[in-house]
């Protein structure tokens, strides 16, 4: 790679620089301070809104990167919990060509009936992609409704823990956890 001039040779940005980046970034578009509720029903002084960066192609194609990079290499398919999952795990989706599954926070009294959307067969290995967590609870949700439905899952994968609870209660509830960004990791 050259520099701007074109004269020298210079590396390329490693791993660590383009995630702090994608951070900064994050935090750029969606980080908002005031005063919120939760989905926790806790108060909160700040919010990550998830579609602010969902909603932009350019961190979310990025996102999709990152997510895709921490996958474990037997994983079978990914699964979105409604409705701020989907996009994150229809981009996991297209970026490695893993098929996905959409995880409805309950089931609805017509058409199939179904809490998981898309195809899941029974022993299916399942990376369950999650954007903002703060307690866990809904995660943990998502993945049992996976577990119930036949997938294993491998781990709840997340793009922001607000270090609030979600790393203890994921892995408490028998989840091996990982986000790509704590809350402290962003500076906010």
């Amino acid at each position: 790679m050259r520099d701007t001039q074109g004269s020298e040779p210079t590396s390329a940005p490693s791993g660590a620089q383009h995630l702090e980046e994608l951070g900064r970034d994050l935090v750029a578009a969606a980080y908002l301070e005031g005063d919120f509720v939760l989905s926790s029903g806790r108060r909160s002084k700040y919010y990550f809104d998830k579609y602010l960066f969902e909603t932009k192609p350019s961190l979310l194609g990025r996102l999709a990167e990152a997510l895709a990079r921490s996958l474990p290499p037997d994983v079978d398919r990914v699964a979105g919990p409604e409705l701020g999952a989907v996009a994150l795990a229809a981009a996991v989706s297209l970026r490695t060509g893993l098929p996905f599954v959409i995880v409805k926070k309950r089931s609805k009294e017509y058409a199939t009936r179904r809490t998981i959307e898309g195809e899941l067969v029974a022993g299916d290995r399942v990376v369950v992609i999650e954007d903002i967590l703060t307690t866990g609870a809904a995660a943990v949700r998502a993945a049992d409704a996976v577990r119930e439905a036949g997938g294993v899952v491998l781990k709840i994968l997340a793009v922001v823990d607000r270090e609030e609870g979600a790393s203890d209660s994921i892995p408490a509830a028998g989840y091996a956890f990982e986000a790509l960004f704590r809350r402290s990791d962003l500076g906010v």
